[in-house]
């Protein structure tokens, strides 16, 4: 057992530990920057603080700092297991900000619709970006416009 501190995503939606207080869920480790080398503890927490906000706030994609005591289990197939007794959300998961948008297709283009705003970003379906489009209604001129400057080809 040894104390450590360390940045991952959340992998799953957490579930209830087995007692009442209790929470346990995956987190996704990157050691170094290749992504061969991922690693995905197997983590629990008895602080029903924590556990709480694993269950009611915190979603899967989120970058969470978490600090505990990592377990080696004697199996080694078997994955390490992280004892969570401190956690903060250092960024939540980027889908979030699109849960009050709408991703809408025209045709090899997909624009962002956001109730809040006029404004509509429109972007090729191969992630370039085209531009903004001031209403949703300028958006077939803006898409026109750049298929007359890029040939065509979206």
């Amino acid at each position: 057992m040894e104390p450590l501190t360390v940045d991952g995503y959340l992998d799953t939606i957490p579930a209830p530990g087995d007692a009442p207080g209790t929470a346990q869920f995956q987190l996704i480790v990157w050691p170094t920057d290749d992504v061969v080398d991922d690693v995905i503890w197997a983590c629990t927490t008895g602080n029903a603080r924590i556990a709480f906000a694993l269950l009611t706030e915190i979603q899967p994609g989120d970058l969470l700092h978490v600090s505990g005591i990592l377990t080696q289990p004697d199996d080694p197939a078997e994955p390490a297991r992280l004892t969570v007794d401190a956690l903060q959300v250092l960024a939540p998961a980027p889908a979030r900000a699109l849960q009050e948008m709408v991703l809408d297709r025209y045709g090899d283009y997909v624009v962002v619709v956001d109730a809040d705003t006029e404004a509509v970003p429109v972007f090729t379906a191969l992630g370039q970006w085209v531009g903004m489009a001031a209403t949703p209604d300028a958006i077939g001129t803006l898409i026109e416009t750049h298929e007359r400057v890029n040939g065509g080809d979206a």
